[in-house]
């Protein structure tokens, strides 16, 4: 089975000595077309892995920012299906790892077998879904596991006495949300980092990436310290609601910035 992007892209990362930057953006905001350069435009100022975020109408870990992202989206008849097929286009471009940012009942709704199977024929290679519990991540994992799919594990300060069974079954990478509570940009944490990722560190076997709340390239540089990885999205987001069609051009020097302070 050839190796899972997302490992070959954390590999490469950890082989190079620089911290992954993952970025997010919620697919059909601002239109197909807008999501695709956008995503292309991150992929070129230095985004290591992009999830792309399917709309609900219920998002409920999610802040305003991409709250209204997902009406948007909705209201422009962003689908499932549809956002497959912009995926089949997008990997005509770029072989750069993908991954399904969603909620359960979307992929129940749509057929778990099916949406696992699409997963693999157009090339998404994890899936990041919120309102999952940990103990129920067997109602999907056995067709992840199937369709070479990383169903990828959340961690927050409140998992305490679970973050050992959480991180030592997670694959892909794991994804520690700063604090709890929705995501959104914040200008300040409650979270005391150095115990919740001491803990972390302890128990996981795979890089680990810290999201929820990063604002820019200060703040992005200052929570990589922590960990092996970035993940922004409320941040990259906002600029789709505040630049429409020219959003895609904006976010690539947003990424870039995010890559240069990482690098520095």
């Amino acid at each position: 089975m050839t190796k899972n992007r997302i490992d070959a892209a954390l590999e490469c990362c950890k082989e190079a000595g620089r911290k992954a930057l993952i970025t997010f953006i919620t697919s059909g905001d601002g239109g197909y077309e807008v999501t695709e350069k956008a995503v292309l435009e991150m992929e070129k100022a230095g985004a290591d892995i992009i999830e792309l975020g399917v709309p609900f109408s219920d998002p409920i870990a999610e802040g305003p920012v991409i709250q209204y992202a997902s009406e948007r989206a909705l209201k422009n008849g962003t689908t499932l299906t549809g956002i497959f097929e912009m995926v089949r286009r997008l990997r005509k471009q770029t072989d750069m790892p993908l991954l399904l940012m969603m909620y359960l009942n979307t992929i129940f709704r749509f057929g778990t077998e099916r949406f696992f199977g699409l997963c693999q024929e157009c090339g998404i290679d994890g899936v990041i879904v919120p309102d999952m519990p940990y103990e129920e991540k067997d109602e999907i994992q056995g067709y992840a596991d199937q369709f070479g799919v990383h169903n990828i594990s959340l961690v927050t300060p409140a998992s305490e006495g679970r973050i050992q069974m959480i991180a030592q079954e997670a694959t892909g990478f794991l994804y520690c949300v700063s604090s709890n509570g929705v995501t959104g940009v914040r200008s300040n944490f409650s979270t005391d980092f150095d115990t919740f990722f001491d803990l972390i560190h302890k128990h996981a076997k795979l890089p680990c990436a810290v999201g929820f709340g990063i604002s820019g390239p200060e703040a992005a540089k200052k929570m990589s310290g922590y960990c092996d990885g970035v993940i922004v999205g409320s941040a990259v987001v906002r600029l789709v609601e505040q630049y429409g069609a020219d959003a895609p051009e904006k976010i690539g020097a947003f990424v870039k910035s995010l890559r240069d302070a990482l690098d520095s």
